[in-house]
């Protein structure tokens, strides 16, 4: 079974303005409704196609999930990798697209594309749409590499970023041979999506859903070690979250979620947070993403204040 390339619709402000960005890790392409995606799987390539009269494949990226966020969230957790130069810009744009009225404040929910490992390049390197691409298509069209378009389509996308990779730009996303899924490298924005979902957008903790309340939380922080994956994450309530990091709770090997008596102590306060001492958390569906007990064994050891 071959491996599913898309080429999709961008606007040229999208595009310019996130090209002008150093070292970008990931980006949301998103779409101005809230649709859902399901036309590749995380691995296949995601290619953008410029409006006409550019009306060539000038970039693209890694597939690695999708869903659906407020913008004022999608905003919060890829700021300007939403190819906006700020919050502010990003909804006026979704307003356009939408014909919302002056009037409505609203805080939209957009259709998400998280891409990883993306590419921009330069003009010369442009790609020409292959001679099936329709002019009327307004969004996205899938080809597979068992086609014969298909397969030359990421055949030539491979060779640009061969000449990409060796003028120094970035590394390249795929080499040649054959066509493979490419394991995509999350980023934080990914992070934060993944995890928020996963835990069904309730803290693993509270069981709160109201959604601006919550924070996707490193178990052992990036920065100490920790990776941007599901199974290094929690979905907290923002107050817990600034606790865990900072020590005062921690989530045991067996998931039990613990309170430190330096609560009670420094700050003469913290019944509310005493009374989930002892409670077992929510967990994930999916076993795998469960919270890793190697990274909970580290939090206990080197964060706890105990």
């Amino acid at each position: 079974m071959g491996i599913n390339l898309i080429i999709a619709v961008t606007d040229w402000d999208w595009f310019d303005a996130l090209r002008q960005q150093p070292n970008l890790s990931e980006v949301n392409f998103w779409a101005p409704s809230a649709v859902n995606f399901r036309a590749l799987q995380p691995g296949e390539m995601f290619l953008f196609k410029l409006h006409a009269p550019r009306n060539m494949i000038a970039g693209g990226g890694i597939y690695a999930y999708s869903n659906i966020l407020p913008c004022s969230l999608a905003w919060e957790a890829f700021q300007e990798a939403n190819g906006a130069r700020s919050a502010q810009e990003m909804r006026d744009r979704i307003a356009r697209y939408r014909r919302a009225s002056p009037s409505d404040r609203s805080d939209f929910d957009i259709g998400c594309r998280i891409l990883t490992q993306p590419f921009f390049l330069d003009e010369p390197n442009w790609i020409a749409v292959p001679p099936s691409w329709s002019s009327n298509i307004v969004k996205f069209k899938t080809y597979n590499t068992d086609d014969a378009e298909g397969l030359l389509l990421w055949e030539t996308v491979n060779a640009r970023l061969e000449q990409w990779s060796q003028h120094g730009v970035a590394e390249a996303v795929a080499r040649y041979g054959e066509p493979h899924l490419i394991r995509p490298r999350l980023g934080q924005g990914a992070f934060r999506v993944m995890v928020t979902d996963i835990y069904q957008r309730r803290c693993a903790i509270t069981r709160e859903r109201t959604l601006p309340a919550l924070d996707a939380a490193h178990i052992r922080p990036y920065g100490d070690g920790g990776v941007h994956e599901a199974n290094n994450g929690l979905l907290l309530r923002r107050d817990i979250h600034s606790l865990l990091d900072a020590g005062y709770v921690t989530v045991t090997p067996d998931y039990h979620f613990e309170v430190s008596g330096r609560i009670r102590e420094e700050f003469e306060n913290g019944r509310d947070y005493y009374a989930l001492h002892g409670r077992l958390i929510s967990l994930p569906e999916e076993v795998g993403k469960r919270p890793d007990v190697k990274a909970l064994a580290w939090h206990n050891e080197h964060r706890f204040r105990g």
